[in-house]
C-alpha cells in the first residue's frame, strides 16, 4: 500500500488504470513514467509533454474541473494537489469514486516520495527510480557548490494588479533556498500573500524575480518594478515552470536553478 499527502492508503492498480489528472506537473510526471495510454483526462493548464496531451481530453481549469465531462471518462484514479485544487472539488471527487490521490510536493526532495507513490501505485517502479537518480544527482550538484553562492534577499512575484508573491514555506522558496537566496514575504500568513505598492517597496531586497507564470511578466515589467524598488539591474524575468512545476520538470529546473546562480549572483555581486 503506498499513503499519499492526506494519508489515504492506495493498493498498486490491477491491470489498466484509467487516469485523470488535475495537476499540470503531475501529468507531465504521469508521461514521463511511460504511463501515457492510461491518462484519459487533464486540465486545460496540462500542457506538457505538449505533443503528447492534445491527445487527452480537457476537463477545464485546476479549480473550475468539468465533472459531468470527469465523470463520463469513468476514471479509476484521479490526481489533486492540496495547493493548486480546491477541497469541496477533493470532497466531491471522494464521494463520486474510490481512488482520489492526493499530492503536495513542498519541497524539491519531496519530489523522490511523489515518484515512489505514483510509481507504486501505477506499477512503474523502474522508471520512477531512473527518474529518482536523477533528481538525486541534480540535488547533489547544486549542494557541492551551495557553500560558495552568496546569499541574496529576493522576492518572487507571481501576479501583479494586486502584487503577489510567494512565501517562504512554498515550494519555490525552497527551491530559491538551494542556492542560498532567501525569499522575503509580506507580512501575512497567506502562502501567496498579496501586497500594495508601498509593501513591495518597504521590502529589503537584493533581487525581485517576476515569474513568467500564472501572471505572464514581459521585459516591460521590469522597468515598473525597478522604478518602483529603485532596484535598477536587480530585477529579473525568471521561468516559472522550471521553478515551481514538480515531478519530472524538477529535474530540469535543478540545472536551471544552476544557470541562475552562475549568471544572477554575479551580476548582483
Amino acid at each position: 500500500m503506498f499513503e499519499d499527502a492526506f494519508g489515504q492508503q492506495h493498493a498498486p492498480v490491477d491491470g489498466q488504470a484509467r487516469i485523470v489528472s488535475l495537476v499540470p506537473s503531475v501529468t507531465e510526471l504521469l508521461f514521463a513514467l511511460g504511463l501515457a495510454e492510461q491518462v484519459v483526462g487533464r486540465t486545460g493548464f496540462c500542457v506538457h509533454p505538449r505533443e503528447e496531451v492534445r491527445n487527452v481530453a480537457k476537463l477545464g481549469g485546476t479549480k473550475d474541473v468539468d465533472m459531468p465531462g470527469l465523470l463520463a471518462l469513468h476514471p479509476t484514479h484521479v490526481i489533486v494537489n492540496i495547493d493548486e485544487n480546491t477541497r469541496p472539488l477533493f470532497d466531491a471527487l471522494r464521494a463520486a469514486m474510490p481512488h482520489v490521490i492526493v499530492t503536495h510536493p513542498n519541497s524539491p526532495h519531496d519530489n523522490l516520495a511523489l515518484y515512489e507513490l505514483l510509481g507504486g501505485i501505477f506499477r512503474c517502479a523502474e522508471a520512477a527510480e531512473r527518474l529518482a537518480g536523477e533528481l538525486r544527482n541534480g540535488l547533489a550538484q547544486l549542494e557541492s557548490i551551495r557553500k560558495d553562492l552568496p546569499a541574496r534577499s529576493v522576492a518572487y512575484l507571481i501576479w501583479r494588479d494586486p502584487w503577489m508573491s510567494v512565501a517562504n514555506d512554498t515550494y519555490i522558496a525552497r527551491m530559491l533556498e538551494l542556492i542560498n537566496w532567501q525569499v522575503v514575504a509580506a507580512n501575512s500568513p497567506a502562502r501567496y500573500p498579496e501586497l500594495d505598492d508601498a509593501e513591495l517597496a518597504g521590502l529589503d531586497l537584493d533581487m525581485v524575480l517576476l515569474s513568467s507564470e500564472p501572471y505572464p511578466f514581459r521585459d516591460k515589467h521590469i522597468k515598473q518594478v525597478e522604478a518602483l524598488c529603485d532596484a535598477s539591474g536587480a530585477v529579473h524575468l525568471v521561468d516559472g515552470e522550471m521553478l515551481s512545476w514538480y515531478g519530472s520538470r524538477a529535474i530540469a529546473g535543478l540545472a536551471y536553478l544552476r544557470g541562475l546562480a552562475n549568471s544572477l549572483c554575479v551580476k548582483a555581486a
